[in-house]
């Protein structure tokens, strides 16, 4: 049994498409599939359209949430239901093309525990496609573990797997990260992404903004270390160039043809500059102590409000998720 995990947000105009193209997909595969439709608290019709897929089609279930909790999460309550011997996750808004499904079940099939599909290409642009080459960038040079990048959530996790990533109930989640920590044996699927086939993208700048920085600080001691770094530079430079101002008035030379006086300029650069290094620093200590304040109150990472599924399955998965 495949089990293929799909958050749903407000996206209306492309639930038909999609289950008829993942539908198409992985009855290609040959394996029995059941496809967990997580609704992310929609405020458009997504959920009376899933329902009416699920009408013609037993092997949807919808897990329902009580609100909008996000991406993450939304794809954290669709691993702990998801009962399939692999359980494939993928993005609602056809980016990430369900003809590739077969791809990864295949690499399965050969034997690996975690198939992660990396982009060869994207058809993002403009400042969304800059900012997504930058984030892998700069992940790539700050992560203390191995992440694959140029990928997504798009892939595939053996069953030891997805067990292994919902004994994980930290807060702030980047399941690709998580997905590479837990160390299973790791195959990987090409594929080109392709542009949004309807409406607009649901997630915004900020959460973009959010999501990258689970990231970084949820994999990475390296912003800790280079803020130590830059402070113990700028005290270096400090004190080198207190003493070169020290010999300069010693020997009554000028600086850059001035006498050496107590200027406002060299005053006011010098304060402004330290007080910016120590804002950085302690911007960077406050994200990871938020993200401690997020653990510390170990508050549940999202509710479901109901799961919709045929009349024949004998297996509820919402006693499952109430452990979450």
């Amino acid at each position: 049994m495949i089990s293929l995990v799909v958050p749903i947000y407000n996206e209306e105009e492309l639930i038909g498409r999609l289950h008829a193209e993942v539908k198409k997909a992985l009855d290609q595969a040959g394996e029995a599939w059941k496809v967990f439709y997580i609704n992310d608290g929609s405020r458009d019709r997504s959920l009376d359209l899933l329902r009416q897929e699920q009408e013609r089609d037993p092997r949807i279930v919808i897990v329902d949430l009580s609100r909008n909790w996000g991406h993450q999460s939304a794809l954290t309550a669709g691993l702990s239901v998801a009962d399939g011997e692999a359980v494939i996750m993928m993005d609602g808004d056809l980016q990430d093309p369900p003809a590739v499904l077969p791809e990864l079940i295949k690499a399965w099939q050969g034997g690996a525990d975690v198939v992660i599909a990396v982009r060869r290409s994207r058809r993002d642009s403009g400042l969304r496609g800059l900012m997504f080459r930058a984030f892998y960038k700069v992940l790539g040079f700050l992560s203390d573990y191995p992440i694959p990048l140029n990928a997504g959530i798009f892939g595939l996790l053996d069953r030891k797997a997805v067990d292994a990533v919902n004994r994980l109930h930290e807060c702030n989640r980047y399941l690709p990260g998580m997905r590479s920590w837990i160390g299973y044996k790791t195959a990987v699927v090409g594929y080109d992404r392709q542009e949004r086939d309807a409406g607009r993208p649901k997630q915004n700048f900020w959460r973009l903004v959010r999501y990258a920085l689970d990231a970084i600080f949820s994999f990475s001691y390296k912003p800790l270390r280079l803020s130590l770094f830059v402070g113990l530079m700028t005290s270096l430079f400090s004190m080198a160039f207190g003493a070169f101002l020290v010999f300069c008035k010693i020997q009554r030379w000028g600086l850059f043809g001035e006498p050496v006086v107590a200027g406002y300029t060299s005053t006011i650069v010098s304060v402004l500059f330290l007080a910016g290094v120590q804002l950085i620093s302690i911007g960077v200590l406050g994200e990871y102590i938020g993200r401690i304040y997020d653990e510390v109150k170990r508050r549940p990472l999202f509710f479901i409000r109901k799961v919709y599924q045929a009349e024949q399955a004998t297996k509820s998965p919402e006693a499952k998720a109430a452990n979450i």
